[in-house]
């Protein structure tokens, strides 16, 4: 026997009195005494499962009586309150409308949206302010439309609109990696904070505050960033006639330089020690060759990493680093020397990977470059 599972008792009322009326299938007609009670605790059932037109006490229409207001064979109106109306559809679809007297003089309905997406405090509200403009002499049609218009306007006037619409005219000079850095520093830090706001409703001393937060925080670097894009964003506001003032036009001069510190460096001192250090490296030896190659060559580990074999021509004593592993779009692809050192490393290391594409395959996928977090950890 299976059992039906409800997400409230209000959505098992109606079970249950089907099963009482299966238990006792003669009830209605003989309805002997002794059944009284199962008889008066199935009307009860029903009675909350659905509301009859001819129940509902008072107006406006509580939320309890929308949700149970039934359908019936043909479509009806209830009256909610000064011409707002309640339609309930034979299919059981709901929706609000408003009766109003047009300029001539006719009598028309509005729509006013569906239940329960629109419910009957904002139904009340959308009636509240058409109603006032027909008392102006408005047309209420001519006023929603000018209303829905003025919504789509405002939400396409929310900071974060316009700094989605400064991203989308950038992408043609940016390279991927530096797209996606660029939002996903606006959706960090901005967004939350302004991202619904009316990007001319954002006073500069807000924006002071949001950047200084940033600099508690440590994030110089971040926080420079930040500026600087949010700054484009309401360039390209004034000049495209949405905007007459920049709010972060000087805010720079009173914030930290956003100048990050050194990173972490070797000295001429310490230098011997590493390179004896990784030459003695006892485990992998391509990890060894690797940040040998690093000291050698001077790049940066991505670029290494990510290298492949067919970008070195050892006969000229050259590595040819493609343009958009630089980060870039545009320009010339950068060149790499080879010392003797580094040829010498890169054929023992042709040795062991020479096979394969990368010169460091990962080790799962021998596909995709080696994890950028195995050099640091040795």
């Amino acid at each position: 026997m299976s059992t039906a599972v409800y997400e409230s008792p209000q959505e098992a009322r109606p079970v249950r009195a089907f099963l009482c009326l299966a238990v006792h299938p003669c009830l209605p007609l003989s309805f002997p005494a002794v059944y009284a009670h199962v008889y008066a605790s199935i009307l009860i059932e029903l009675r909350h499962t659905w509301m009859k037109r001819a129940d509902i006490k008072r107006r406006p229409l509580a939320d309890t009586t929308l949700a149970g207001l039934e359908p019936e064979a043909g479509a009806y109106r209830e009256l909610d309150s000064s011409g707002l109306y309640f339609r309930v559809k034979p299919n059981g679809q709901k929706s609000w409308e408003l009766r109003y007297k047009k300029p001539d003089g006719k009598w028309s309905w509005l729509g006013l949206g569906g239940y329960p997406e629109v419910s009957g405090a904002l139904a009340r509200q959308k009636a509240s302010e058409l109603r006032a403009d027909a008392s102006e002499g408005k047309n209420p049609i001519v006023s929603k439309k000018a209303r829905k218009a003025a919504d789509v306007e405002a939400a396409n006037d929310t900071f974060e609109a316009m700094a989605r619409e400064w991203h989308a005219s950038r992408m043609s000079s940016w390279d991927a990696g530096t797209a996606k850095r660029v939002m996903g520093a606006l959706e960090r830090h901005v967004f939350p904070s302004f991202g619904k706001r009316p990007f001319i409703s954002i006073m500069s001393m807000e924006w002071m505050d949001l950047l200084r937060g940033l600099e508690k925080q440590g994030i110089l670097e971040q926080m420079s960033r930040v500026r600087a894009y949010c700054k484009d964003v309401y360039d390209l506001a004034r000049v495209t006639g949405r905007a007459v003032n920049n709010p972060l036009e000087g805010v720079h001069k009173f914030l930290s330089s956003g100048k990050a510190e050194n990173y972490a460096h070797v000295s001429p001192d310490e230098l011997p020690a590493l390179l004896r250090a990784i030459s003695s490296y006892p485990h992998a030896k391509d990890v060894q060759l690797g940040l040998q190659l690093l000291t050698l060559l001077a790049v940066r580990p991505s670029e290494l990493r990510e290298a492949t074999w067919s970008e070195f021509d050892l006969t000229k004593k050259l590595w040819t680093v493609p343009i958009e592993r630089k980060g870039r779009k545009k320009g010339r692809e950068h060149l790499v020397p080879l010392s003797r050192q580094a040829i010498d490393a890169l054929k023992q290391l042709y040795v062991i990977t020479g096979s394969y594409t990368l010169l460091f395959p990962g080790r799962s996928d021998r596909t995709k470059p080696r994890s950028d977090t195995e050099p640091p950890r040795v």
